[in-house]
């Protein structure tokens, strides 16, 4: 005959209690309130703020800070985030020259749960000028959120 034992709470199951409670409190809920996409679209809204107020380095912390981002434009490849932000800031070093920025016709597919690649459309308006382009940006989800690995600006 096997002995019969008890479930009724003691140290034992006080201990195990506590810790299922606690892993459980703290443990982020399946399904949680996450939307990549918005999120993204958040950086990316920042980044138009910090360009439009002159702020190159708000606008960078859109970017991985990372010696492995990575920024393609024309036939240059610029690799390394402070590379790119030295890159921005020399191509842009004036009000005049940043004008007021733009993203339009953005679309975002999420290529897993920490990757992300964004299309979309780049403009600048400026006194003298109007350029456009397209961008190709992969995000990926960092300790510090959703940030640009990769960008292709044409």
């Amino acid at each position: 005959m096997t002995p019969f034992r008890s479930l009724a709470p003691g140290p034992r199951f006080g201990a195990i209690a506590f810790t299922l409670s606690s892993f459980f409190a703290t443990a982020p809920l399946v399904g949680a309130a996450t939307n990549p996409s918005a999120e993204i679209r958040a950086v990316m809204s920042a980044q138009v703020a910090a360009w439009n107020r002159g702020d190159i380095d708000d606008f960078m912390a859109g970017y991985w800070r990372s010696d492995r981002t990575e920024f393609v434009s024309g036939e240059k490849v610029t690799r390394g985030w402070q590379t790119v932000c030295d890159r921005y800031r020399r191509k842009y070093d004036s009000r005049a020259k940043m004008g007021r920025l733009t993203f339009s016709d953005m679309d975002i597919t999420m290529l897993g749960n920490d990757a992300a690649l964004v299309v979309g459309k780049w403009s600048l308006l400026r006194e003298k000028d109007r350029p456009h382009g397209v961008f190709t940006l992969l995000f990926r989800r960092t300790a510090e959120g959703w940030r640009i690995v990769h960008d292709h600006t044409s």
